[in-house]
């Protein structure tokens, strides 16, 4: 066939309509510099499909076609980004809750902490030492004692109200999700609805991919996009995709226009993971199914958030199957030298199981409502309550109470200021129970547990177990395992009559007498008296204190790195699908100059029509 002689104006049209398409788009990308989450866009060209003709040139160019405006994007950029975006989350979350625990541990001058309570209540009794038999100087002394109590019940009072503080942000995270997850699976349909028209929706794409990186911070996630072809098994797309959204190392949140809830359900008293944790902390579960909150998989602030108000420093009890007997109704934990905790769990004072509990043996939870320790054969045997399943059939299964989550959390150092309190009131009541008050009776436990006031009563100094059983601890007896930081008192009847608390031995020898005093004192300093992680009682707080420095510190040093790795890819990133002001402002001047061009072209084309119509009489 032969080219109209209309067909050059026809191309000059198409050059009209693509400069005109494409200032357009540079348009668009110049209002949207500062818009979070644009990525440039480009009208993509190609030369129009040529004529055949019949002449000795054989094909006729026919112009231009603008065949789509097409995102400036790279999926591998998205994809660093959002999984350093996940490592970050950790540490971000960290570094603000470790400057809290460095808060609460503080002892300044201007803040008086352990250091200051613990030298005024020795500095006290140096005094009752100089002034025997002044009644007031043992007031001053029991009043300190009681100062040094109220230290650690408000230390275990705001760790537990900073992890109830990470549990209610547990619970806004888990919100946030699902709102991002509910707002991606109406952008899918949306993106779907335009996009079958084979025509992108590249700003409701933007947005989805804003909505992705905000969850990278959340949690982890893996984005997966799969075409979906006019025929099953056929090459040709529809148009439409299914967009999937996995976090927590696979877990399904976002199926197209599908998504699942996640939800935070409260543990019960059974369901706690260490002893002093606070009430109701979550757990979450995904669909229907607890979600897998200390697997190596979670990411984000939600895995930070977790570690803080979980971490137990790995500290649980277990045992492989090998060292698992069960009975109908009770299951037996042998804990051998290999096991990692063993010192852990062979030292009663950092036990930090709960009286009541769940012990999972093979993949079976189980309930208890009591347990023993026997220190002879090293082993601990759970009773289980009355209405769980029969246990036999779970002989030589693995078995552990707990979670062991290797971060030092708020639980570790609450179980710290257990350890130490236990220690101490051991070691202070061991020896004034052999003191003999100013009427002549055996003296008290200075140091009692709870508000009914457990004096220990029946507790073996010497074997360092319960007398009525010998060598075996149980969480039923009268034992230090009831004592806690937030439990830890004094004797009030000591308190209110200073002359309950003995000062000697044998009050026969007057009331110069102050060999309880003396010893009582070296306490403070001597080793054989108390020991707490190798080093003196006084050295409590250097001891935490530099858990914490070393923690805050490894929190502040991994978020500086992974901030600076986020700025690297954020610039990359954004050097590919980045608005830069400068390039557009060129493309505007090139674009408007193709513009100019074509218009002259459809100029010159009608002036050529107007003398071949107008004046040649064709």
């Amino acid at each position: 066939m032969s080219t109209s002689q209309f067909f050059g104006l026809n191309i000059g049209y198409t050059g009209l309509q693509a400069a005109n398409a494409a200032l357009n788009v540079t348009g668009n990308n110049i209002s949207n510099v500062e818009t979070k989450g644009y990525s440039r866009q480009e009208a993509i060209q190609a030369a129009a499909d040529a004529l055949r003709t019949n002449t000795s040139y054989g094909m006729a160019g026919a112009g231009v076609d603008t065949k789509s405006i097409d995102q400036i994007r790279n999926a591998y950029y998205d994809l660093k980004y959002w999984q350093n975006n996940a490592s970050k989350g950790i540490y971000e979350i960290k570094q603000q809750y470790y400057r809290q625990i460095e808060d609460y541990f503080t002892d300044t001058d201007d803040v008086q902490g352990f250091n200051v309570v613990y030298s005024d209540m020795f500095d006290a009794l140096d005094e009752v030492y100089k002034s025997a038999g002044d009644d007031t100087k043992k007031a001053e002394f029991l009043s300190r004692c009681n100062a040094l109590t109220e230290y650690f019940n408000n230390m275990h009072t705001s760790l537990q109200r900073l992890q109830t503080d990470a549990n209610n942000e547990i619970m806004n995270k888990v919100n946030e999700i699902n709102s991002i997850a509910s707002e991606i699976a109406t952008l899918n349909k949306q993106i779907n609805t335009i996009e079958v028209n084979h025509v992108k929706a590249n700003e409701l794409r933007d947005k989805r991919n804003l909505l992705i990186d905000q969850l990278s911070e959340i949690v982890d996630v893996q984005v997966t996009e799969v075409p979906i072809y006019t025929t099953e098994g056929g090459d040709e797309e529809s148009g439409i995709y299914r967009y999937i959204v996995d976090i927590a190392g696979g877990q399904n949140l976002v199926n197209s226009y599908d998504y699942s809830t996640l939800e935070c359900v409260a543990r019960t008293g059974d369901e706690k993971v260490n002893q002093s944790d606070a009430d109701g902390l979550y757990d979450i579960y995904l669909g229907g199914l607890p979600l897998n909150l200390y697997g190596g998989s979670l990411g984000g602030q939600l895995k930070g958030l977790i570690e803080v108000r979980d971490g137990n420093n790995g500290e649980n009890c277990s045992a492989k199957g090998a060292f698992v007997k069960t009975t109908n109704n009770t299951v037996t934990l042998e804990i051998d030298k290999s096991n990692p905790n063993y010192d852990f769990l062979t030292d009663m004072n950092k036990v930090t199981m709960n009286s009541k509990g769940t012990i999972v043996v093979g993949n079976v939870r189980l309930v208890y409502d009591s347990w023993t320790y026997d220190d002879t054969n090293k082993s601990y045997t759970f009773n289980l309550a009355s209405g769980e399943p029969d246990a036999s059939s779970l002989n030589g299964k693995d078995a552990f109470v707990g979670v062991s989550i290797d971060y030092q959390g708020i639980p570790y150092y609450m179980a710290q200021m257990n350890e130490w309190v236990r220690s101490f009131a051991q070691a202070m009541n061991k020896i004034e129970k052999t003191a003999q008050d100013s009427n002549g009776n055996l003296a008290e436990a200075m140091f009692t547990s709870g508000s009914d006031e457990l004096k220990f009563d029946d507790y073996d100094y010497d074997t360092g177990y319960d007398k009525a059983l010998g060598k075996t601890v149980s969480t039923t007896k009268n034992n230090y395992l009831q004592l806690t930081a937030g439990n830890f008192n004094i004797n009030s009847d000591m308190l209110k009559d200073v002359n309950l608390f003995g000062t000697t031995i044998d009050i026969t020898q007057g009331q110069d007498a102050q060999d309880i005093t003396l010893e009582l004192m070296k306490v403070r300093t001597d080793k054989s008296k108390m020991t707490y992680r190798g080093c003196s009682s006084e050295e409590f707080l250097q001891c935490l204190t530099s858990d914490v420095a070393l923690g805050a510190s490894s929190a502040n040093n991994f978020y500086s790195n992974f901030d600076k790795i986020s700025k690297s890819i954020v610039a990359q990133r954004t050097s590919i699908s980045g608005v830069d002001n400068d390039e557009e402002a060129l493309n505007l001047v090139k674009f408007q100059e193709a513009y100019n061009l074509s218009s002259k072209m459809i100029q010159v084309m009608t002036e050529i029509y107007d003398r071949l119509i107008l004046q040649t009489g064709v």
